[in-house]
C-alpha cells in the first residue's frame, strides 16, 4: 500500500503553477504505482482555518465557511482539468477532520507535551506562522509583513524532540528526499528548537481546544493542517483501515521546500508525542521561475495552469513540468522550452515512431498485425533493454525522480526509432522477405504498446489514443509480460496525437525584458557631443591611459581614456571627430584632470573610438 499526499492548499488565492506541480508529482507517482501493481491511496485537499481566511471573508462580506466553500471548489475544478486521480479530498472544516484534531490534541496533552503559557512575539498572517527576530529581513518575513502578538497560548514541547528527530534522520536515510535537504534541517535543529505556540485567542475561525478550563483557544493552523494526513487514513475511526494505510503503508508526503520544516520537524515531533508511526518519505521540491525571473503578481508573470492547458493540452503541460524539473531544484518555465519539448520529444520522437509504424503496417500487411517470426539478436537486445527500462523507471519513480524516469523511457523510444532505420522494413518488403518483416513489425507494435503504458501516468489521454490507434480496445496489461501485444489485432486509424507547434516568427520581441532600464528623462540628462581630437599624448605612470585635448565647439578640454593598448599609433587620431560625454563631473586620474568621457565600442575584446563623418560639425549634439 502506498499512501501519497499533497500538502493541503490554502484556499485564499488562486492556484498557480507551484500548486499544480506538487499535485501532478503526487498524481504521477500514484499512477505509476498502480501501473506497477501497487494499491494506492492518494489524498489532497484544502486548509480552511486561520486568521487570513477570517479576514478575507470579512472583507468580502461573507462568512468564513461561505468563503472556503467557494474557494475550495476552484481547487477541485483545477484537479479535474489536470486529470488528477486523487481518491480523497479533505477539507479541514469537515467534522471527520475536526474529530481527528481533537483526538491528537488530547493524546499529546495526556503525554505531558502541551502546556499553557503566553506568546509574545512576531506573527506573519499571510504565511500563518510565528517568526523569530532572526528570521526577519528588514522587518519582514519572506518579504511579507509581520504583526506583534501577545496572547495566552497553549504550547507544544517541540524542544523535547530535538535529539529524537536527529536520531530518526540518521537511522532513516530516505526519510528526506532529496537527501541534501537533510543537512538544512539538522543545522536548524542544532540552533535549538523552541516550544511551539499551538493556539490563538485573537480570532475565532478555527477548531476549539477543550483540554482545560481555559476557553476561547482555537488550534494553530499548522497543528490543525498537518493532522489531515491522519484524518485521511481514518485515524481513530477505523483501526483496520488505519493499520493498512498508515502503519503498514509506505507514506509519501510531497511539499514545497518552503514548508519542509513544518513537515520534517514539527509533524514528526507531533507523531512521536502521540505514539504514531512517522511517514516514510517527505519529498521537497523546488520553486518555478518564469523566463529566469521569480514569479510575482507585480511582474505579471504568474503562470495560470488552466491557460497553459488550454494552449498546449493537459498531457503536454504535465510532461513539461515533470521532464523539465530536477527534484529539489528550482526549475524555469518558458514558452520556448515548452514548444521545444513538445516538438522534439512528443511530436518527433514518440509521435513519429507511432505514425511511421502504422503507415508501414498498412502498406506492407494491411490493417491486421501479423504474428512475429523468429527473433534475432537485435530483437532480443531490445527486449533486454525494455526489462532494464522497466526496472529503472520504477526505481526512479520510487525516488520521485520523474525527469530521470521519463529520460529512461525515451531511451527506449529512441532505440525503436533507430531500430526502424537498422532493419529497413522497406527493403525487406522489396526483397519479399516477409518472415523477417513480420518480426520487425510485430516488435515495433509490441514495444509501442508497452511504451504507451509506460508514459500513461504522464500522458494520460494521449496514451489512450495511442492504444486505440494500435487497435487495443481493452486497455489493461501486465507490463512485466513481453510479447503480449495480441497478433491479428486490427489497427485503428492513424492521426497525429502530438502535432508540431509552429511558432510564428516575430518581427521583434514584444515581451523583451530590458536590463537596467532607464527612461527618456534619464537619457536626456547625458550630454553627448561631437568633438575633434587636437592632440594625443601618453600619461606618465600609467600603462593604459591616453591624454586627449579636444575641441568641443565651445572650448578646449582635456579627457583621459584607458584605450592605450588598442591604439599602437595614437597620434594618427589627431583630426578625427569622435563622440564624448561632456557633462560628467571632472575627476583626477593619476594626477591628471579628465573633463569628460570618450565613447567607444567593444567587440571581441577590441575597443575602438566611435568615429564621426567629417561632414558633421564639431559641437553637434547626439539625441
Amino acid at each position: 500500500m502506498k499512501y501519497i499526499t499533497t500538502p493541503i492548499y490554502y484556499p485564499n488565492a488562486k492556484a498557480h503553477i507551484g500548486t499544480a506541480y506538487t499535485t501532478i508529482l503526487c498524481d504521477t507517482l500514484a499512477r505509476y504505482e498502480r501501473l506497477y501493481g501497487q494499491e494506492v491511496k492518494f489524498l489532497t485537499g484544502t486548509d480552511e482555518h486561520g486568521q487570513k481566511i477570517q479576514e478575507s471573508a470579512e472583507k468580502n462580506k461573507v462568512t468564513p465557511q461561505q468563503w472556503v466553500d467557494k474557494m475550495s471548489k476552484d481547487f477541485i475544478d483545477l484537479w479535474k482539468a489536470l486529470s488528477i486521480s486523487n481518491d480523497d479530498f479533505i477539507r479541514t472544516t469537515e467534522q471527520r477532520h475536526i474529530d481527528t484534531v481533537q483526538k491528537i490534541l488530547q493524546k499529546v496533552y495526556d503525554n505531558g507535551d502541551i502546556y499553557l503559557g503566553e506568546y509574545k512575539g512576531k506573527y506573519c498572517v499571510s504565511e500563518e506562522t510565528f517568526v523569530t527576530e532572526s528570521q526577519l529581513v528588514d522587518g519582514k518575513y519572506m518579504g511579507k509583513e509581520v504583526i506583534e502578538v501577545s496572547e495566552p497560548s497553549y504550547f507544544f514541547r517541540l524542544s523535547k524532540y530535538a535529539d529524537k528527530l536527529l536520531k530518526y534522520y540518521e537511522e532513516h536515510d530516505d526519510f528526506i528526499i532529496p537527501k541534501q535537504r537533510k543537512n538544512e534541517l539538522i543545522a536548524f535543529i542544532n540552533q535549538g528548537l523552541q516550544d511551539l505556540s499551538i493556539s490563538r485567542t485573537s480570532f475565532n475561525w478555527g477548531i476549539p481546544i477543550n483540554l482545560t478550563e481555559e476557553k476561547n483557544h482555537i488550534v494553530y493552523v499548522w497543528f490543525d493542517a498537518l493532522t489531515n494526513y491522519l484524518t485521511g487514513a481514518k485515524y481513530g475511526t477505523d483501526e483496520e483501515y488505519f493499520n493498512h494505510v498508515w502503519n503498514n503503508g509506505d507514506i509519501y508526503h510531497f511539499v514545497g521546500k518552503d514548508i519542509l520544516r513544518f513537515h520534517a520537524i514539527i509533524w514528526p515531533a507531533m507523531l512521536m508525542s502521540a505514539g504514531i508511526k512517522l511517514p516514510d518519505h517527505i519529498v521537497a521540491h523546488g520553486w518555478w521561475t518564469v523566463n529566469g525571473e521569480k514569479m510575482s503578481k507585480s511582474l505579471g508573470n504568474v503562470v495560470d495552469p488552466i491557460e497553459e492547458v488550454e494552449k498546449y493540452g493537459v498531457d503536454a503541460f504535465r510532461y513539461f513540468l515533470l521532464r523539465e524539473s530536477t527534484l529539489g531544484q528550482d526549475a524555469d518555465y518558458s514558452e520556448n522550452q515548452m514548444v521545444l519539448r513538445i516538438n522534439a520529444d512528443l511530436a518527433n520522437d514518440l509521435g513519429n515512431l507511432l505514425n511511421r509504424t502504422l503507415g508501414m503496417q498498412k502498406k506492407y500487411f494491411g490493417e491486421v498485425v501479423k504474428e512475429s517470426g523468429e527473433r534475432t539478436e537485435i530483437e532480443n537486445g531490445i527486449y533486454e533493454l525494455y526489462n532494464e527500462v522497466l526496472k529503472d523507471v520504477y526505481s526512479k519513480v520510487e525516488e520521485a525522480n520523474f525527469s530521470k524516469a521519463l529520460e529512461s523511457i525515451w531511451k527506449l523510444i529512441s532505440r525503436m526509432n533507430k531500430y526502424i532505420d537498422e532493419t529497413m522494413p522497406w527493403n525487406l518488403f522489396k526483397e519479399n522477405n516477409l518472415d523477417r518483416l513480420r518480426t520487425v513489425m510485430y516488435t515495433l507494435f509490441d514495444m509501442i504498446y508497452k511504451c504507451s503504458y509506460l508514459v500513461s501516468p504522464v500522458l494520460i489521454d494521449s496514451s489512450k489514443k495511442m492504444l486505440n490507434q494500435l487497435g487495443v480496445v481493452d486497455i489493461k496489461t501486465n507490463i512485466y509480460e513481453i510479447g503480449d501485444y495480441m497478433p491479428n489485432t486490427k489497427i485503428g486509424n492513424a492521426s497525429p496525437i502530438f502535432p508540431r507547434i509552429e511558432k510564428k516568427e516575430k518581427e521583434f520581441d514584444d515581451e523583451l525584458k530590458i536590463q537596467d532600464a532607464i527612461n527618456i528623462d534619464d537619457f536626456s540628462k547625458v550630454k553627448i557631443s561631437v568633438v575633434e581630437i587636437l592632440k594625443v599624448s601618453e600619461v606618465e605612470s600609467s600603462d593604459r591611459l591616453l591624454k586627449f585635448i579636444v575641441d568641443t565647439g565651445k572650448e578646449k578640454r582635456q579627457i583621459l581614456s584607458g584605450i592605450k593598448h588598442y591604439y599602437k599609433e595614437p597620434k594618427k587620431l589627431v583630426g578625427k571627430k569622435v563622440l564624448a560625454v561632456l557633462n560628467l563631473e571632472p575627476v583626477k586620474l593619476v594626477g591628471n584632470i579628465s573633463q569628460g568621457m570618450l565613447l567607444t565600442t567593444e567587440q571581441k575584446k577590441n575597443v575602438r573610438l566611435i568615429e564621426i563623418s567629417d561632414e558633421v560639425k564639431v559641437g553637434a549634439k547626439v539625441k
